[in-house]
C-alpha cells in the first residue's frame, strides 16, 4: 500500500474534516493524493477556497496539496487508504453518542474494494472499531476483514491552538488486524509523522491507550479543582500552593479550571460507559467527572453571593464574562463549561455579558442562545476571567478598574493576574 500511494497509483481518504481529519488531510496531501471529504457542503467549499473552518490551520498550510475536497459519496471510490476522523460526542445523558463513526463506517462499507485499508482515528472506548464499526462495514460492502479489506487503530493527538506538538512532531500510536495490516499502516503513518510511531498488538490497545491519555488528565485537574475549593474555604491562593509544591522534581504541574471542550470532558464517559456495561462501575473516574462538571456551578454561586452582599438590588447587577471558548486561543465552543457559567448567573436574574475575542457570536447564538458584546460601561459588579486568551493577558489592574465598581471582584480562573490586581477584590480558583 505504501509504495502504491507514493507512486500515486493509490490514494488516501480523509474522512470528516474538522479540527483532526484536516491537518492529517493537508499533511499526507504534500506527499501523496488525498480526498478530503466532509458531509457538511458550506465547510468543504471553505476549503476549497483555502479556508479552515475551525480556524487552526493557515492559508499557507492548503499550499502545495494535492487535495480534492468533496461531500459526494461516490468520489471516495477512488480511495484504497480511508481514515476516519469524525467527532464522538455524548448526549445531554453522558452516554457516548456513536452515530458520527457509525455513519462514517456505512459511507466505507458503500465504497470499499478489495484490499483497501480502513484506519479509524476518532476516539472510543475500548472495542468499538471491530464490535461497533467492523459489522457495519462488513455488512454494507460485503466483504471481510484480513481475508479481504485491512483494519486498524491510529488514536489521534490533535491538541487545538497548539503549534508545538503538532501531528508530525507527535509519536503517532498505531494498530492493525494483524501483523501484516501494521506494518503497512504504520509505513504509511511514518509519512507524515517525523517523530516516528509507536506500534502496539492490538486494535484494542490503540483504542484503551487514546481513552487513558485524556481520563488522566481528567483526574488530575479534578484533584487541583477540590484542592482549589478546600484551599479557598482556609484562605490560601491554590496557585502559589502549586507553584510552592512544584519546587519538588516529582510533583506535576496541573491547574484547577473549567473542563470543556471534546476531549478530556467527554473521553472518560466512553471508559465509564463501555466498564458499566462489563458490570464494573468506575469510582475514581466519575468521581473525578463529577467535581469537574460541577466547577460551573461553584465559579457561578461564589459570584452570587459576593453580589448579593454588594448589590441591593440583585436583578441591577451586572457580570462580565471574558472568554466563551473552551479553552485559551481557539474559536470552538463546542461543550464550553463557560455556557453553565452564563446559565446559572442568569437564573439569578444577574445581567451577564460575554466576550471573547476568537469566538463566533452567530455561533454561540445557534447553539447556546446568546451572543458576544464588546466591553463597554464602567458598571460591572464583577468579572470573570474564564479563559485566559492571549490578548487578555496584556491587560493591567487599571483596565479592570476602569469596568467595574469599587466593590467588584475580579474572578481570574486561571490566575494569570495573581498580584496585579489593585483596588479590587480578587479571587482566582
Amino acid at each position: 500500500m505504501y509504495k502504491e500511494l507514493i507512486d500515486k497509483k493509490a490514494k488516501l481518504a480523509v474522512i470528516g474534516l474538522g479540527y483532526v481529519g484536516l491537518p492529517i488531510a493537508l499533511e499526507f496531501a504534500k506527499k501523496i493524493q488525498v480526498i478530503g471529504f466532509d458531509i457538511h457542503e458550506g465547510r468543504i467549499e471553505m476549503m476549497k477556497k483555502g479556508i479552515d473552518p475551525s480556524n487552526e490551520m493557515s492559508k499557507e498550510d492548503f499550499e502545495n496539496c494535492d487535495i480534492n475536497f468533496t461531500s459526494k459519496i461516490d468520489e471516495l471510490k477512488e480511495a484504497n487508504f480511508f481514515i476516519v476522523s469524525v467527532p464522538t460526542p455524548v448526549d445531554h445523558h453522558k452516554v457516548p453518542d456513536l452515530s458520527p463513526i457509525k455513519k462514517a463506517s456505512e459511507i466505507i462499507g458503500k465504497v470499499l474494494k478489495k484490499g483497501d485499508y480502513v484506519v479509524f482515528e476518532s476516539t472510543v472506548y475500548p472495542g468499538c472499531t471491530e464490535e461497533d464499526c467492523l459489522p457495519i462495514i462488513e455488512k454494507l460492502s460485503g466483504l471481510k476483514c484480513i481475508r479481504d479489506f485491512k483494519l486498524g487503530y491510529s488514536p489521534e493527538r490533535i491538541n487545538p491552538g497548539d503549534k508545538t506538538h503538532t501531528l508530525s512532531k507527535v509519536i503517532k500510536v498505531v494498530s492493525g488486524c494483524d501483523a501484516e495490516s501494521l506494518e503497512a499502516i504504520a509505513e504509511v503513518y511514518e509519512l507524515v509523522v517525523t517523530a516516528g510511531v509507536h506500534k502496539v498488538s492490538s486494535i484494542k490497545v490503540a483504542e484503551a491507550a487514546k481513552i487513558i491519555e485524556n481520563t488522566q488528565r481528567d483526574l488530575n485537574i479534578a484533584l487541583m479543582n477540590e484542592l482549589s475549593i478546600i484551599f479557598e474555604k482556609m484562605g490560601i491562593n491554590t496557585f502559589e500552593v502549586l507553584e510552592a509544591a512544584g519546587t519538588k522534581w516529582n510533583f506535576l504541574n496541573f491547574y484547577p479550571g473549567l473542563v470543556g471542550g471534546h476531549c478530556i470532558g467527554v473521553d472518560p464517559y466512553y471508559l465509564t460507559y463501555k466498564s458499566s456495561e462489563l458490570g464494573f462501575d468506575s469510582k475514581v473516574i466519575l468521581a473525578g467527572r463529577y467535581i469537574n462538571d460541577g466547577m460551573s456551578l461553584y465559579v457561578a454561586r461564589r459570584i452570587v453571593r459576593h453580589i448579593t452582599k454588594n448589590v441591593a438590588d440583585v436583578k441591577s447587577a451586572k457580570v462580565l464574562i471574558m472568554g466563551a471558548t473552551f479553552k485559551e486561543n481557539v474559536s470552538d465552543i463546542r461543550n464550553s463549561k463557560v455556557m453553565d457559567v452564563v446559565k446559572e448567573l442568569r437564573s439569578f436574574s444577574v445581567n451577564v455579558d460575554v466576550h471573547d475575542p476568537f469566538a463566533s457570536s452567530e455561533e454561540l447564538m445557534d447553539e447556546y442562545g446568546f451572543g458576544l458584546t464588546e466591553i463597554n460601561g464602567s458598571d460591572y459588579d464583577a468579572v470573570i476571567m474564564a479563559v485566559s486568551h492571549a490578548p487578555y493577558a496584556k491587560l493591567d489592574s487599571g483596565f479592570f478598574e476602569s469596568i467595574t465598581k469599587p466593590h467588584a471582584v475580579i474572578y481570574d480562573l486561571k490566575g494569570i493576574f495573581r498580584n496585579k490586581i489593585n483596588n479590587r477584590t480578587y479571587w482566582s480558583l
